[in-house]
């Protein structure tokens, strides 16, 4: 089969496409042939060398994907050659004709949902369902403010939220980011290149603040984040490229709470209740992924 390969750490030009070897399914593993492959920023470092975690070399990337289920292992009872099934983890990486999974992988996909729709689920909308109800608690008619809330992980969270009955702030930075928002029926559509966009957010709360922050870019946000929170708001960390200075008094005088998350982090438990209320989200068209871009496999590079 086809499949992108890295043989060093490096840039771009490391991702080579490549004919590699068949996958065989152990006894509790399940082989897919996708149909498309979702792209995540962390790809990228791990890519260029820079992550934390190192895979063995060669490797190919990618953990997100979608297609229909080609061969079972022996002990494989929940799934079924044929299937229509979205990919959230993967052992042998989803930049690939076809990839090797465990059962717990894999989650239905509705006929209504695109194969390219489909990759563009596992990490964006479990991110975005992890930081708003398992770590934020959020609870219909609270507000949030999502930054960066056309990204794929923002919109994610927009439909979430939007779903489930919060008022929604978001902000973007560019015309279709902000055009995009609309579309999705978001409330407040900020532009945060604007330098009056932070007094505009509390203006769209009538001067109380913000329940929930979605923080997208702590090391530059964090600290404005804390004064545009409610009594009793929440912050949570999604991403974070370096440290900052705050005033902890801001924390303090709001009773507020700071919540960091990584998705790695997550319990088995909690993966099984994120990727049940994402597909039942997708079964009811609540939640729709949007594909921004498509391109051949042999051009991932």
């Amino acid at each position: 089969m086809k499949a992108i390969q890295v043989q060093e750490f490096g840039g771009p030009q490391v991702l080579r496409f490549e004919e590699i070897a068949d996958l065989s399914p152990g006894d509790q593993e399940v082989v897919v042939r996708l149909h498309a492959a979702g792209v995540n920023p962390v790809e990228t470092y791990i890519r260029a060398g820079t992550y934390a975690i190192k895979p063995p070399l060669p490797y190919t990337p990618g953990s997100d994907g979608a297609g229909v289920i080609e061969k079972i292992g022996a002990r494989v009872k929940a799934w079924k050659p044929g299937q229509r099934v979205y990919v959230a983890g993967s052992l042998s990486g989803t930049y690939a004709q076809s990839t090797l999974c465990r059962p717990e992988h894999l989650h239905t996909l509705p006929e209504r949902v695109s194969f390219a729709q489909g990759a563009a689920i596992g990490v964006p909308y479990a991110t975005a369902y992890r930081a708003l109800f398992q770590r934020a608690q959020a609870k219909p008619g609270e507000t949030v403010l999502i930054h960066g809330a056309s990204g794929g992980v923002g919109l994610a969270a927009t439909q979430m939220a939007l779903a489930h009955g919060l008022e929604v702030i978001g902000t973007a930075g560019s015309a279709r980011g902000l055009k995009l928002l609309e579309e999705q029926g978001v409330s407040y559509v900020l532009d945060h290149t604007d330098p009056n966009y932070l007094s505009d957010i509390l203006g769209a709360t009538c001067g109380r603040g913000v329940d929930i922050i979605l923080e997208m870019l702590a090391n530059v946000n964090l600290g404005h984040d804390l004064t545009l929170l409610a009594r009793g708001g929440r912050v949570v960390i999604i991403g974070s490229r370096g440290p900052i200075e705050i005033n902890p008094r801001e924390i303090m005088s709001r009773d507020a709470t700071v919540l960091g998350m990584v998705m790695p982090n997550a319990s088995p438990a909690e993966l099984e209740s994120i990727h049940a209320a994402i597909v039942a989200g997708l079964k009811s068209g609540t939640l729709s992924p949007l594909a921004g871009r498509e391109i051949a496999l042999q051009d991932a590079a």
